[in-house]
């Protein structure tokens, strides 16, 4: 239900207004595609030249917000929290418990796939496996700094080998005395590199040390661990997590594990990695941009992008600070909510965070609305397989589960993307003090995104603004509805071989890549991918997944998960597909198996 009870109320809630704004298709794409030996000369040229800096923000039309009259009288709104709160103090104190508490079993879709946190769980408690045999199977298969590193070694930036073993001892102890903690306890799980973990360095992927000073952990991660969770590393990501395809010239580019021709998509490229190529069940990734989503979708796993501000990053200070979140990904949609309702419970000692009700049981059984929005014009300019995809999904859904279809009309989507596009560069821009240290790619977007004027990003903020009221009129008017597209419009991102060794900068396919993401960071709302198809390459041997996107009102996480359950027994029992190993996959509980 969209509407909170009465005990529930609103902080921050943008006033419900409708904007009847025809649509206006975007401008024919204008950006360069610079690689290679060019690109590496370019970047140190663009980083010390304003006037090309200057030419080359024009060229990418960010001076298309200046003079716009629809936002003349639209006040600027700079943080996008909406918080659902409750006249009774938030408390985390049980988060923990309750999950021991339920019947998973009852929502996990059997798979002969990927082995789930369940799987893993119960093999622990049967004592087939302990936490200390399996982490000992997974090690070798994840180190880069040893002379024959694996496959899989590239996904990671980071592991503390003796912070693994004593996480996984002291799981082995707790099982064998019968008091495991939750059902994460023991079971492997990664986290990107844009979080703080004690004892851990972290570089968000460059070669400049952004670690925490007082050697700290994230409090969402805390979480994961106080469950008894065993990390096993951090993971790659794109550098300062400002592109959309992960390829890293500083740390090596993880590869698509359903296609090595295929970037695994960014920036939480490696958190997609590790999920997909079945070494963890869940990781954790960012997103400020799509960067938890467009993994996840090119990947063909969950990923759950949460309502701003929900999810504490403390002590963290260098996160996007107005579009960015923390959130899941995960190989089944049970490890997702598992995942999910730990890392969000409320942080007392952050002053958003403390205030959201705790995330709720997803109740598959409950009577709930099921209304799907499709704002079609959009929704269409998906390439033809990508819409197909999406189409049969939904389709399925109306047919056989009862959902209802909308469809609704959202304004200025394509300036709206210029408008995050332009707040995540200036507050990406504002963060870095050695732009001569970073990859040449993003030398040159550092550089250019530097260029906006105070005028343009106010204007930024009043569309913001102008699109969170528009949304508050369409879920008042809709309550329950989820605004679906495609995750992303393309199938995926191939590669040129030679883009690995300098990168490459490919502004148009990153537009692309990020047409319908981009909202729900702007604007603060949840939003979830979940894989629906696989289909033919361009290049490489490989099918290629592709994820439809869920965007729901704010603190709809639990409906978004429901929803997500409705579209995993789709995939799994009734796509003509069903779901896809990826060639570069490794069960662990059958490793550890065949090692004892």
């Amino acid at each position: 239900m969209s509407t909170p009870p009465q005990d529930f109320f609103w902080l921050n809630r943008p006033a419900s207004k409708e904007y009847a704004i025809p649509y206006e298709a975007p401008p024919a794409d204008a950006n360069p595609v610079v690689r290679g030996l060019p690109l590496y000369y370019a970047g140190s040229l663009v980083a010390r030249l304003g006037f090309i800096q200057s030419f080359l923000w024009r060229n990418a039309g960010f001076d298309r917000l200046r003079g716009r009259r629809e936002l003349e009288y639209v006040d600027p709104r700079y943080e996008p929290n909406v918080i659902r709160t409750s006249h009774q103090p938030p408390s985390s104190a049980d988060g923990i418990s309750a999950l021991l508490g339920e019947d998973w079993q009852a929502k996990r879709l059997p798979s002969n796939i990927y082995p789930s946190v369940l799987d893993y769980h119960e093999a622990f408690k049967a004592g087939s496996l302990t936490p200390s045999a399996l982490a000992e199977a997974l090690l070798p298969l994840v180190l880069r700094n040893v002379p024959n590193k694996t496959k899989h070694s590239t996904a990671f930036l980071e592991t503390q080998v003796d912070l693994v073993r004593q996480a996984a001892a002291e799981s082995t102890q707790r099982y064998a005395d019968g008091k495991p903690l939750s059902p994460l306890d023991g079971v492997p799980v990664a986290i990107k590199d844009e979080q703080d973990i004690t004892g851990y360095s972290k570089s968000l992927g460059s070669k400049i040390d952004y670690t925490d000073k007082n050697d700290a952990t994230s409090y969402c991660v805390q979480l994961w661990q106080d469950a008894g969770a065993v990390v096993l590393g951090k993971t790659n990501m794109h550098e300062l997590g400002m592109d959309t395809t992960n390829n890293n010239p500083v740390w090596g580019t993880p590869l698509n594990p359903h296609n090595d021709r295929y970037y695994c998509g960014g920036s939480s490229g490696g958190s997609a990695y590790v999920v997909a190529a079945g070494l963890t069940p869940v990781a954790m990734g960012n997103d400020g941009g799509g960067s938890i989503r467009i993994p996840s979708a090119y990947c063909g796993i969950y990923g759950l992008k949460t309502s701003h501000g929900r999810a504490s990053i403390r002590p963290t200070s260098n996160e996007t600070k107005s579009t960015g979140v923390a959130g899941p990904m995960a190989a089944n949609m049970v490890d997702l909510e598992i995942s999910y309702r730990l890392m969000c419970q409320p942080d007392p000692l952050e002053q958003d965070a403390k205030l959201f009700v705790p995330p709720a049981r997803v109740d598959l059984e409950k009577n709930r609305r099921k209304v799907i929005g499709i704002y079609k014009t959009w929704f269409d300019r998906a390439d033809p397989e990508v819409k197909k995809s999406c189409q049969d999904t939904i389709d399925y859904l109306t047919k056989n589960l009862g959902y209802e279809t909308v469809y609704v009309d959202i304004p200025l989507v394509h300036d709206g993307q210029l408008a995050h596009a332009m707040t995540i560069l200036v507050e990406g821009a504002s963060a870095v003090a050695h732009v001569n240290q970073l990859s040449p790619a993003n030398q040159i977007l550092i550089a250019v995104g530097s260029q906006t004027s105070g005028v343009d990003i106010m204007q930024a903020q009043k569309l913001r603004n102008l699109l969170m009221k528009h949304l508050a009129h369409l879920y008042e008017q809709h309550p329950g509805m989820i605004i679906l597209t495609a995750t992303t419009p393309n199938p995926g991102i191939s590669f040129h071989p030679a883009d690995l060794k300098h990168g490459v900068t490919d502004a148009n396919t990153e537009i692309r890549n990020m047409e319908y993401v981009w909202m729900a960071n702007l604007v603060g709302c949840p939003a979830i991918t979940v894989p629906v198809a696989y289909v033919e390459p361009v290049v490489g041997t490989g099918k290629v997944p592709i994820g439809l996107m869920g965007m729901g009102e704010w603190c709809s996480e639990d409906e978004l998960l429901a929803f997500g359950y409705d579209v995993e027994r789709y995939l799994n029992n009734e796509s003509p597909q069903g779901r896809v190993k990826p060639f570069n996959f490794v069960n662990p509980i059958e490793v550890a198996a065949a090692e004892s």
